[in-house]
């Protein structure tokens, strides 16, 4: 799982039944995962810690924890901002969706979103090799407590692809019936 999705931050134990936690943690970064990692570990010598954060860790807690320190500890890595500042702008077919205004233009003339259009655009956009599933999609929209139904999944991309026809332009987005979405060049 931890290869596979998003995650804001990720609390990952050493001592795990089928692989060693250092091992994981070393096999995220290579893969260019730049998720936070909390370690957690009964390993709570010097030399353990500082292995785990050479190993790619963003923070280190030894059990017993209380957790009131964890919360604490998770709060702080969430209060670092975002991991990616490589990437800020993405160039579609004369599209651009600028991640940091949260704006989309066709050939320099704005796309009118509303917040949860442009979500939605901007979740399918930064996943340009994957279908992107309405699960997803809920989850980058509300949250993960929270929850946006299919059909206003379906109502918001309608809505925003006629924006973009408005402008001239077609999303390259393309619907896989009972999959997802991705986009299509």
């Amino acid at each position: 799982m931890a290869l596979t999705g998003e995650y804001d931050v990720i609390i990952l134990d050493i001592m795990l039944p089928s692989i060693d936690g250092l091992t994981l943690l070393k096999t995220l970064r290579y893969s260019q995962k730049d998720t936070r990692v909390l370690l957690l570990s009964a390993k709570n010598e010097p030399e353990d810690r500082v292995k785990g954060l050479l190993s790619g860790a963003d923070d280190y807690l030894t059990k017993p924890f209380s957790f009131e320190e964890l919360h604490a500890r998770l709060l702080s890595l969430l209060r670092r901002g975002t991991l990616r500042k490589d990437i800020d702008k993405i160039e579609l077919g004369g599209l651009t969706l600028d991640m940091q205004l949260k704006t989309l233009k066709f050939n320099q003339k704005f796309i009118d979103l509303t917040p949860n259009e442009y979500k939605i655009v901007e979740c399918i956009f930064t996943n340009q090799n994957t279908i992107v599933t309405p699960e997803k999609l809920s989850e980058h929209i509300a949250g993960q407590y929270d929850a946006v139904s299919k059909n206003s999944i379906e109502a918001h991309l309608s809505s925003a692809r006629k924006k973009a026809k408005v402008a001239g332009c077609e999303l390259p987005i393309k619907t896989k019936r009972g999959f997802g979405y991705l986009v299509h060049t």
